[in-house]
């Protein structure tokens, strides 16, 4: 069994780095990458991920736009946003809006794993 991870980020240098962090890991697989909000409700509905790393500032559509979105179209996936942004507000309305978690960009590298471990015991159910 496999967690399947959409990553949804803008930036060239955080898609790989994301990809590198999930690949290192037994049993997650990177099922999809997305450039923009529009992209990451498109890839979401196409691919049904069980967890989808989501940044808030993207063009065309920001994350906290294309959340209420993804969750319409994928509802059994997980959103964790990371994002630059350290705010509560910001954490809040993405709760509000259905986000599983939200972390920082910078404790993803180390806490990113963290976050899918417990994401995974939590219940989530991994594509076979």
């Amino acid at each position: 069994m496999s967690l399947r991870i959409l990553i949804a980020d803008d930036e060239l240098q955080i898609r790989h780095a994301l990809r590198q962090i999930i690949e290192q890991h037994d049993g997650w697989t990177v099922c999809g990458e997305a450039t923009n909000g529009v992209e990451a409700v498109e890839k979401a509905a196409q691919l049904h991920p069980d967890l989808i790393l989501l940044d808030i500032s993207m063009p065309s559509l920001d994350g906290l736009s294309a959340l209420p979105r993804i969750k319409q179209q994928s509802p059994h996936s997980g959103v964790l946003i990371l994002t630059l942004h350290e705010s509560l507000d910001l954490a809040r309305l993405s709760s509000s809006a259905g986000a599983w978690g939200y972390m920082t960009k910078s404790l993803a590298s180390s806490e990113l794993v963290l976050a899918v471990e417990t994401f995974e015991a939590a219940g989530a159910e991994p594509s076979a």
